[in-house]
C-alpha cells in the first residue's frame, strides 16, 4: 500500500499572508508595537487550513520573520520576535520599531529569496 500526501504546504505563500496581514494591522493601529492575533483569525487569512494554523505555523513564522523594510538605519526585519500561545489560542509578535516606522510611512517589504530555502 503506498500513500500519496495531496497536501503540500506552501510556507511562502502563508508567510506572505501572514506579511499582508500584519501590513494591514499595522495600517489599521498606527500606535501598536506589537500584536496579539487569534489564532483563529490567523485560520482565517490562511484560508481556512488548519494544518498551516497549527503544525506548520513554525516553519511559516521562520519565513515571515525574515522580511525586511527599508530603514533609515538600513534593511531591518519588521519581526522582532514572536510567541504562539497555545493556551490562549494566540499568536503574539514585537515588531522592530524602526521596521514598523518605515512601514507606516508607506515602504514595501523586501522578501526573503525563495530558492535559498530548503
Amino acid at each position: 500500500m503506498n500513500l500519496n500526501y495531496a497536501h503540500k504546504p506552501n510556507y511562502f505563500l502563508y508567510a506572505q499572508l501572514l506579511i499582508r496581514h500584519i501590513e494591514g494591522y499595522v495600517k489599521k493601529h498606527p500606535d501598536a508595537n506589537n500584536a496579539i492575533f487569534d489564532l483563529r483569525d490567523i485560520y482565517e487569512v490562511f484560508r481556512q487550513d488548519l494544518a498551516s494554523t497549527t503544525t506548520n505555523l513554525e516553519g511559516i513564522l521562520n519565513i515571515a520573520d525574515e522580511y525586511l523594510v527599508d530603514t533609515i538605519n538600513g534593511d531591518q526585519k519588521i519581526i522582532s520576535a514572536y510567541k504562539i500561545d497555545a493556551e490562549q489560542n494566540s499568536l503574539l509578535i514585537d515588531f522592530n520599531s524602526d521596521a514598523l516606522q518605515s512601514v507606516r510611512e508607506g515602504k514595501p517589504f523586501i522578501e526573503p529569496d525563495a530558492t535559498s530555502y530548503q
